[in-house]
This record gives structure tokens, sequence and C-alpha cells, in this order.
């Protein structure tokens, strides 16, 4: 949970998407510089504005909310998911099911930090990530939103395509996820290797050996939306 898990979603055309959820340690790197950009900022501006005496201190607290309130928002949705922060980590915001973060969800999430704030040092949100199995803070399970490593939701997937196999029975994501990731790491393996871990369910392939290992490819490519 500090670092990453691995996320199974479905999009909206029925595909699914792999993506992998950031962690704690990634997200507060990431806040950590765009705290340190901010900072930065209204100390300049400060500044400058100290020159202006009184009507200097009026101008200095509304550039003061659009620093804290306004920066995230506009990053995240007018440069795919990403404050400067997050594109420094690798990072992106992202809708629950994979397509690019919204105004309302941005707004949602943002303003969510102030509880997510408490009671001192983020304690909510950290103990929220910790809990969550896709490291959501409070703010992204009220948005439905999703901190992902930019670059695995845009590699393409290396799984073998094989024909569809249905499983017999419903999994859940982590499961799904599970078998993906055993497909695409298939053809590293021996034909040997590929028998072993896929007679570990035995329910799911109802086989043995070779046949058990193609069922499970067949049944990745469902999860991966193939046809």
């Amino acid at each position: 949970m500090l670092l990453d898990t691995l996320a199974l979603v479905e999009t909206p055309e029925g595909n699914a998407l792999r993506l992998r959820a950031a962690g704690v340690i990634p997200r507060a790197a990431a806040w950590a510089v765009d705290f340190g950009i901010r900072l930065a900022g209204l100390i300049g501006i400060s500044t400058v504005l100290a020159l202006f005496g009184e009507s200097g201190m009026g101008l200095y607290l509304i550039a003061l909310f659009a620093v804290i309130w306004g920066y995230p928002v506009l990053f995240e949705v007018l440069s795919d998911g990403q404050t400067p922060g997050k594109r420094a980590l690798g990072l992106r915001v992202v809708h629950a099911n994979g397509t690019p973060v919204g105004w309302l969800a941005s707004i949602v999430r943002n303003l969510m930090r102030t509880v997510d704030l408490l009671p001192f040092g983020y304690g909510f949100g950290v103990v929220a990530g910790l809990i969550d199995p896709q490291n959501r803070r409070l703010g992204d399970v009220v948005a439905g939103t999703l901190v992902v490593h930019a670059d695995v939701a845009e590699r393409p997937v290396a799984a073998p395509n094989v024909p569809i196999v249905t499983a017999p029975m419903p999994l859940p994501p982590a499961e799904r996820s599970a078998i993906v990731a055993f497909a695409e790491r298939a053809p590293q393996l021996t034909p040997e290797r590929q028998g072993e871990l896929a007679s570990l369910l035995p329910a799911l392939t109802q086989a043995e050996g070779g046949e058990a290992v193609q069922r499970l490819l067949g049944i990745a490519s469902g999860f991966l939306g193939r046809r």
C-alpha cells in the first residue's frame, strides 16, 4: 500500500484497462514538490504585494485562495491529470474507470483535502490510503478518482491473443489482475512453469497441464476485452 497496487478497471467501451494505483510514498513525494512550488510562488507574490500596503493584503488573500485551491484543479483538468509534482513523479489523476478527470471530480477531490488533513499531517488521508485496495484517500473515494502511474496506464498489453474462455465464476478485481499478469508473463516462462502456476487454480481452469494454461490465457483474454 505504501508503494503501489495493480487495478483492473473496465472502460465505458467495455474493455479492461490495467492501472497501477500510486501508493502513499510516491503521492507524498508529488505533494511535496507541489507544496514547494506553491510556497515559492506565494513568497514571490507576497514580496511584490507588500509594496502596496493594505490594498496589497487584499490582493494577497485572493492570490492565496487561487494558489491553494485553483492550482491543483487547473493543472489536473487542463494538464492531463498532472500537477507539476505529479508530472515529476510520473503520476496522473484519472476517473475510477480510467478516463481523464473532469472539473467536478477534481474540485471535489481537492475540496475533500480539508477532511483528509484531519486531525493533522494528512492523518485521515494516509489511513484511508493504507486501508483502501487502490490506495485512495477520502477525497478520491468521494470523487471517484484514482492516482495512477502514467507510464503503466499507457503501456500496451503483451498477453498472448488466444480465444476467449468465460470464467466459470465471478472474480474480484484483484484476482482478475493476477490472471492478466500471469498471461503477460507466460511467454517468458517455460511450459512446465506455466503448467505449475495454472494448476494452482483447478476450480477456475477445470483442467490440467497445457489445457489449464490455455484456459487461463483465454480467461485473461476475456478480461482484456478481446474479441
